[in-house]
């Protein structure tokens, strides 16, 4: 997929997240206005706003693309190019003054190789913005993945006794159960867990080699849709598989590749 025109693709990704941070970063800290608040979940009006704002680039550059993402979606979900965005990934964080939170922007492009789970597409361009440490990861397919303009390379940690592990929590008793049971059987084994409110941010971590594994139940498809495409451009592996019968979501785990993780499951208990 390297060219010209990915390039354009990656461009536009590149500059939409940046726009996007760069309000998030200006109204950090204010008094945000809550849309919606449940148990474990808080929806803000900012989550539009920076949506709205990806989707102005996104169609002006290219019109006939659709666009999946976490507060809206738009034209046709079965066509050649699909944008999966996630404005703000880390709402919680947001809300509460904590400064660890980004921006994900992916374009899939339907081929006949792609994952099943994935319905017939791939990730062919990733960028994830972290505005308060003005750190943008992007990657296009085949192009390798990078940090700032630097490549990015997983890291080369095999033993899970030095491993920093991510654990994600989703938002219902069974999906919170299952991720305490993994949490049990690594947290001896690893040199630490760690559950930080981004899974984009925890994929983009896996890619940049300060974290060898992040793994989640029922995360959906604008949180993944980036980070996937950077862990495997910076030689990672990530299996993704549906999970449940909600649309786009999914039971995800991206790592080094090196490290052998389920050898230690239920191993606590």
């Amino acid at each position: 997929m390297a060219g010209s025109r990915v390039m354009s693709f990656l461009e536009i990704a590149k500059q939409s997240a940046r726009e996007a941070g760069k309000l998030l970063r200006d109204n950090f800290g204010q008094l945000q206005q809550v849309n919606q608040m449940e148990s474990h979940d808080i929806k803000l009006q900012m989550d539009i706003d920076c949506q709205r704002l990806i989707e102005s680039r996104i169609v002006g550059a290219f019109p006939d693309h659709s666009i999946v993402g976490e507060e809206e979606s738009h034209g046709d979900a079965k066509g050649e190019y699909r944008w999966v965005v996630d404005p703000l990934d880390g709402t919680v964080n947001y809300t509460y003054a904590i400064p660890h939170f980004c921006v994900s922007v992916a374009l899939q492009r339907r081929v006949p190789q792609a994952r099943p789970a994935l319905g017939g597409y791939e990730s062919v361009v990733g960028v994830i913005y972290d505005p308060m440490r003005d750190e943008l990861f992007c990657a296009e397919k085949g192009g390798g993945a990078f940090l700032n303009g630097k490549r990015m390379v997983v890291s080369q940690r095999a033993r899970m006794s030095e491993a920093i592990l991510s654990v994600g929590f989703a938002k219902t008793e069974e999906t919170i159960n299952e991720g305490l049971h993994y949490y049990k059987s690594l947290v001896k084994a690893a040199r630490k867990i760690r559950t930080m409110g981004s899974a984009a941010l925890d994929l983009a971590y896996v890619a940049a080699g300060r974290m060898e594994m992040y793994l989640e139940f029922k995360v959906r498809l604008w949180d993944i849709a980036a980070g996937i495409l950077l862990v495997e451009e910076a030689g990672g592996l990530v299996e993704i598989e549906p999970a449940g019968n909600l649309p786009h979501m999914f039971e995800t785990m991206g790592c080094n590749g090196k490290i052998r993780w389920r050898e230690h499951v239920g191993k606590s208990e």
